[in-house]
């Protein structure tokens, strides 16, 4: 070997630990790997590949050299090829063969649960599985991001989060919300006083799915592809029809998310977004109100579809913050002793434009603005807690739930937010542990 060679192969075994000078040497020089070590990587298997899978939470992982997907469940087969190709095609890309078939496929979670080489799952079923999936990969040593609304009931919520907690398991409710700048920075703005103290906050969230609403939905026969009694699981037990689960071989906005069976509709749906930021910008994420009160319009009887169609809640917390969630427009708006402050997805808007060119000292209360999927791997590694942690997701969804409750009942509501009970009142303690599966319908 040539004096030449020799002093290469030193230099490239030494550089970086005996060099007294800065020098950079490109990882490829090296031969090393530009992103993470597999082992290094954050393990995760989907739990359920329908359209937010398809089209949001997968991509979204695929752009993460910190994360692996090792494999895809879904009681639908078709769509279980589609994410099982998806994920194939995606890491294919970037091998010199432009093959990859490293992801598994599974029917059953439990099957996937049970693999060791698995860090995590991100859920995204239909709402009635939602807990009981999260609190048995929970049990099975995984950390879980999950789909909102995280529960059908607040008893539910309240078991997810002690469970998280006894566990001390990762968990990441999956809302994009916290890390939409404008929401991120009306929360940041509301936080650190720029409108006073909150004295009144008005959400709005977008109506629901009205078609349909007049047909009967007749039984039909189980595509093949569909182990339907897989799917119902938890749900009552009742004969297929395609609108109650999703059309065949498609992508589509699915029925189950306007029945009651599986899915309460807006009110959590959306609700889980825009009270969640809502809460945190007034630092009430972790309580609840003391006063319920509410009005609604269900789809009339004969309809299929049976989530609430239109609603308005008004709320009273224990520190006099008067709180109104409606159908609107999506967004929230805080109004303090100081001046108001507004947000959609878009947007801030403030009574006092000034406010908007405001800076953060050292003692300003700072939220890490990350994307959710970001937040949640990072936070599996680090074992720190997410920015909306499973306690924070249970108060916010039974926010929800509570003004779902008051509704129904068609009652002024007293609640006691550190029991979690409703006082003297034991119809709406029943609706605890509950699904709202009879509304009064008003037509």
């Amino acid at each position: 070997m040539s004096s030449a060679r020799l002093d290469r192969r030193r230099f490239l075994q030494t550089v970086g630990v005996a060099c007294a000078a800065p020098l950079v040497v490109p990882a490829s020089a090296l031969g090393l790997e530009t992103t993470p070590a597999p082992s290094k990587r954050i393990t995760v298997g989907m739990i359920g590949v329908g359209r937010q899978t398809r089209q949001k939470n997968l991509k979204q992982f695929f752009t993460m050299p910190d994360v692996q997907v090792l494999a895809v469940c879904d009681v639908d087969s078709w769509r279980l090829d589609q994410a099982k190709t998806q994920v194939r095609e995606a890491y294919g890309k970037t091998k010199a063969s432009g093959q990859y078939q490293g992801c598994a496929a599974y029917a059953d979670f439990h099957e996937l649960l049970a693999r060791k080489d698995l860090d995590a799952v991100m859920i995204a079923t239909p709402d009635h599985w939602h807990a009981p999936m999260a609190m048995a990969a929970f049990a099975a040593g995984k950390d879980v991001s999950l789909e909102k609304p995280i529960t059908r009931t607040i008893a539910e919520g309240r078991q997810l989060a002690d469970s998280a907690a006894r566990l001390k398991r990762v968990f990441r409710v999956d809302s994009e919300m916290r890390s939409t700048e404008p929401l991120h920075r009306a929360a940041t703005l509301v936080r650190n006083g720029l409108v006073g103290k909150p004295v009144r906050v008005t959400v709005g969230v977008p109506p629901g799915d009205q078609g349909y609403e007049f047909e009967a939905a007749p039984d039909m026969p189980v595509p093949t592809e569909l182990d339907y009694e897989r799917w119902q699981g938890p749900a009552p037990h009742a004969a297929y029809t395609q609108r109650r689960v999703h059309d065949p071989k498609s992508f589509g906005r699915p029925g189950w998310m306007r029945h009651l069976y599986y899915c309460d509709g807006m009110v959590t749906n959306w609700g889980t977004h825009f009270n969640d930021v809502a809460l945190w910008a007034t630092d009430l994420d972790r309580t609840g109100p003391v006063e319920i009160e509410g009005q609604g319009v269900y789809p009339p009887k004969k309809s299929f579809w049976n989530v609430l169609w239109q609603f308005e809640c008004h709320y009273r917390f224990a520190n006099g913050v008067q709180w109104t969630y409606k159908i609107d427009k999506p967004y929230f708006k805080v109004e303090g002793t100081e001046g108001w402050i507004r947000a959609d997805a878009k947007t801030v808007e403030a009574e006092h434009a000034s406010i908007l060119d405001w800076k953060p000292g050292p003692d300003a209360v700072q939220f890490r603005m990350k994307s959710d999927k970001q937040d949640f791997i990072d936070c599996v590694k680090t074992r720190e807690e997410t920015l909306e942690p499973a306690e924070v997701g249970h108060r916010v969804t039974s926010f929800c739930h509570l003004g779902h409750i008051a509704v129904l009942l068609k009652q002024k509501l007293r609640w006691n937010p550190e029991q979690e009970r409703f006082l003297d009142n034991e119809a709406a303690n029943a609706l605890i542990d509950k699904h709202i599966l009879a509304p009064r319908y008003d037509a």
